[in-house]
């Protein structure tokens, strides 16, 4: 019987462990989006304990103790940090053949070197002995990501954000580059009038500008677009339950904000007609720089609102939603390439039933700028487990050209999340293998390795316009 999670974990064939063992494994990470926190990185901070490193801010752990029964005293409450982890070291055997069982097992494999399974017979030793590691020099922020040989770092950032942080880390001579990205999802939640207003002025502040119409506001988000690529961003983000791309006049974009800037709510239709307008300006400052865009569809956020009120957002409580993605989407696209100011763009989604749809939707805006200049972004969020990926790699090599792909990003508020890499990495080569295997693909070595490590990191490392 094959022991769990040997060194060939995932690996089933002869040639997906010559291919990852070869070619992947030590391939280093270029993570171009992430929610990991700047100001960790620039005071390369040391974590007091695992309960810290580990579970702090994972709402996918959260959401795992939840639906075993814990009480939100040993996840977000009042109770100790040992008390917490016990809760997760009791809860992990119930996660069997949820993808949080792989994921904890190998976390606490590299970099901790612990392959004792994870329960609560086993929790407190564990705990200990991590804790114990620590303290060393090599476990600080900057030691992990030396450790899991990260290059590049894209954080996510809001444009009001001053990027102090991102400046230490740069002042400090860190060989791992740290570099912004810029998510202005606020500046385009109009449902709550007063919270957006209070936004407007924060970045009617940053850009040292006062914002008093539609024009000011754009030339504000335009600076603080420029005060971000003088830091060395490259992509922005954009966190959509939808795309917007409805038809309005410049009129009635003006007259929408001045309605808001008076804390009158829109209409539903006033909403969409300004999101479309304000998405579109997005992109065209993209393009203008030569920046990425990344647009991720289809999160039905906040389903709690009990919850939303006592924790906030991003707390666990979002789930997959059911919007209509390929007219607005077409229609968003075509209109940036008609003007010939499509920026290149990564497309995600969050339900799986557009997989096929995404995946053949950019292959309508590609062309010779760039090879892959549209991207299938990698699973995302609910989709990166070992079946997600399967389907987005299987959707992209069907449908397009998955050796054009810019790979796994890391998505996760945890500096131990670098192992979905290596997951990512051990199901690529698992699958290609398994082609080889099956007489569907040559036994070609050097062209199946250089794929996987083009894959890994060199597509992203030429895509991105980030010199290394």
């Amino acid at each position: 019987m094959k022991s769990f999670l040997d060194q060939d974990f995932l690996l089933r064939s002869r040639v997906a462990r010559a291919l990852y063992h070869e070619w992947a494994r030590f391939m280093p990470i270029f993570d171009y989006h992430c929610h990991l926190p700047p100001q960790d990185i620039a005071e390369d901070r040391r974590f007091a304990n695992m309960t810290r490193l580990w579970l702090e801010g994972d709402h996918y752990k959260w959401r795992a103790l939840r639906t075993n029964g814990v009480a939100e005293r040993w996840i977000t409450g009042e109770a100790s940090d040992e008390e917490k982890f016990m809760a997760w070291a009791r809860t992990v055997p119930a996660t069997v053949r949820n993808p949080l069982y792989h994921w904890t097992h190998m976390e606490l494999l590299n970099p901790f070197g612990v392959s004792e399974i994870l329960n609560e017979e086993s929790g407190a030793r564990i705990y200990q002995h991590c804790n114990g590691l620590l303290q060393q020099d090599r476990f600080s922020v900057r030691g992990l990501l030396r450790h899991f040989k990260v290059k590049v770092v894209c954080t996510t950032d809001d444009p009001g954000d001053d990027l102090e942080h991102h400046r230490r880390i740069r002042a400090s001579g860190f060989e791992v580059r740290v570099l912004p990205t810029f998510r202005p999802d606020k500046g385009m939640a109009v449902e709550d009038p007063a919270l957006f207003n209070t936004w407007v002025d924060r970045l009617g502040m940053a850009a040292g500008l006062e914002i008093r119409d539609y024009d000011s506001y754009l030339q504000a988000l335009d600076r603080r677009h420029q005060f971000f690529h003088d830091a060395g961003c490259r992509l922005s983000d954009h966190g959509l339950e939808e795309p917007y791309a409805e038809e309005g006049t410049e009129a009635e974009v003006r007259s929408a904000f001045a309605r808001i800037r008076g804390g009158k709510p829109l209409e539903a239709g006033e909403t969409r007609k300004f999101k479309s307008a304000l998405l579109h300006e997005f992109a065209l400052m993209d393009h203008r720089r030569g920046w990425t865009q990344q647009l991720h569809f289809g999160a039905l956020r906040n389903n709690n609102t009990r919850m939303l009120k006592r924790l906030g957002p991003d707390t666990g409580f979002d789930s997959i939603g059911d919007f209509e993605m390929a007219r607005p989407l077409a229609r968003f696209l075509n209109r940036l390439d008609r003007e010939d100011r499509l920026p290149r763009t990564i497309l995600y989604n969050l339900n799986p039933r557009d997989n096929e749809l995404f995946a053949t939707l950019i292959g309508n805006f590609q062309g010779g700028e760039v090879p892959g200049k549209l991207q299938y972004g990698s699973g995302w969020w609910f989709l990166d487990q070992k079946q997600g990926m399967i389907a987005q790699m299987n959707a992209l090599s069907n449908m397009g050209l998955l050796s054009r792909f810019v790979g796994m990003l890391t998505d996760s508020r945890s500096f131990l999340s670098y192992s979905r890499h290596e997951y990512f990495r051990r199901i690529l080569c698992n699958l290609l293998g398994a082609d080889v295997e099956n007489g569907e693909l040559p036994e070609d070595m050097a062209l199946l390795g250089n794929m996987v490590q083009d894959i890994c990191f060199r597509n992203a490392a030429r895509y991105f316009a980030i010199a290394l």
